[in-house]
């Protein structure tokens, strides 16, 4: 039986790009079932590898800019532009993202987002009518304030100085807009997690030991972003640090909405809609999605957890593939079934060789699963995607 599978992994953290994981996927399908239609849709909620993953889906041209990392070290970053849409596609992680520093070297308190500033002027130049970001794997821990004054905005405090480290936050008086603000566009921003920007939950407490944050620091790095959401109320009246997704990358989500209004969305669903995810889905017999690692969280908002939902609600047999996989009982959430590198080797010896056993893995998958009689779904002739 001659079937359409539809391929849409997202990336193996620290391993594999989405791209490469759906390759992969591919290689090993064709070896289990050769006679099958494989469409490739490499997918991102957000994070790393966002740029190249929807760059290549929508036909965006790479644009480069010289702007600072995190740290404030001189580099090229890219973005995309869309000319016939004018949509501008900004990845978060590709400028101030965690991945771009040497481990343990830099604290959070030496870091902020004013090279990402200049990248979004370099875009906003361009005069788009939208502009996507994706703003997973950050480095920063700072609202989105160095962001901020890269785009003009100054932070003054009570003797009139202008304030020019995120740290001294809570000390600032007055919030001064840009001379010369330019005309925003649609600014959508994917959000990977829903937290809020203060308390329990928020960016300090929760993301920031992944940053470096230690829990003595915590209270400095609340007063700072505290003090930064008081004063866009006074300045704007708008009370945006409850907002889900406003503690996403650090503060970044509460930055985008205080300083170029941007909206916050799901990164799921935002890459779902972009590439009419429900129409492709419609056209597949089998789908196959995967990530480094599934456990709880696969089914808290992260896109393999959500393919398979709307696979169960279509009918669709859905097969996940993991690095590792830490908890049990995935069939009630839509999957068929899901498999582990770790079934075929050691964890040590997948992450030395990811491709080579996720396409083992594949094979293995494929080869031994028997599709429903029922299934008999036509072969449409349209192009196969591959990017």
């Amino acid at each position: 039986m001659r079937l359409k599978a539809l391929i849409i992994p997202d990336k193996f953290k620290g391993t594999l790009t989405a791209k490469a994981a759906a390759e992969a996927i591919a290689r090993g399908w064709r070896r289990g079932r050769p006679g099958d239609k494989l469409e490739l849709l490499p997918m991102s909620d957000g994070g790393d590898g966002f740029g190249e993953v929807l760059s290549a889906l929508l036909g965006a041209v790479t644009q480069k800019v010289n702007t600072r990392d995190a740290a404030h070290r001189p580099c090229t970053a890219r973005w995309w532009w869309q000319p016939r849409s004018k949509t501008a596609l900004i990845e978060t992680a590709g400028i101030v993202g965690l991945a771009m520093l040497p481990t343990g070297r830099f604290h959070p308190f030496e870091l902020d987002t004013f090279g990402l500033g200049n990248v979004v002027r370099a875009a906003l130049a361009k005069r788009p009518r939208r502009l996507l970001v994706g703003l997973g794997g950050s480095a920063t821990n700072d609202g989105g304030f160095g962001m901020a004054r890269a785009l003009g905005w100054e932070f003054v405090n009570a003797s009139g100085e202008i304030i020019e480290r995120w740290t001294n936050l809570a000390a600032a008086t007055e919030l001064h807009p840009p001379a010369n603000l330019p005309r925003l566009p649609e600014v959508v921003v994917a959000v990977d997690v829903q937290n809020q920007l203060l308390g329990p939950r928020g960016a300090s407490r929760v993301y920031g030991p992944q940053k470096g944050l230690r829990p003595r620091d915590f209270p400095a790095a609340e007063r700072c972003l505290r003090r930064l959401a008081l004063l866009i109320r006074r300045t704007s009246g708008l009370d945006l640090a409850g907002v889900p997704g406003a503690g996403a990358a650090g503060g970044l989500g509460f930055g985008f909405s205080a300083f170029l209004k941007g909206q916050l969305e799901a990164g799921f669903e935002l890459f779902a809609r972009e590439v009419e995810l429900d129409k492709r889905l419609g056209k597949a017999d089998v789908v196959v999605t995967g990530e480094g690692a599934m456990d709880g969280s696969t089914f808290m908002g992260k896109g393999a957890g959500q393919v398979a939902r709307r696979c169960r609600a279509l009918g669709i047999p859905c097969f996940g593939v993991a690095g590792i996989v830490r908890q049990t009982g995935f069939s009630k959430h839509g999957f068929t079934e899901i498999h582990a590198l770790t079934e075929l080797t050691t964890l040590r010896r997948a992450k030395a060789e990811p491709a080579l056993w996720l396409e083992r893995l594949a094979k293995q998958t494929a080869g031994c699963w028997r599709p429903p009689k029922s299934t008999n779904r036509e072969i449409r002739p349209d192009p196969i995607t591959s990017s």
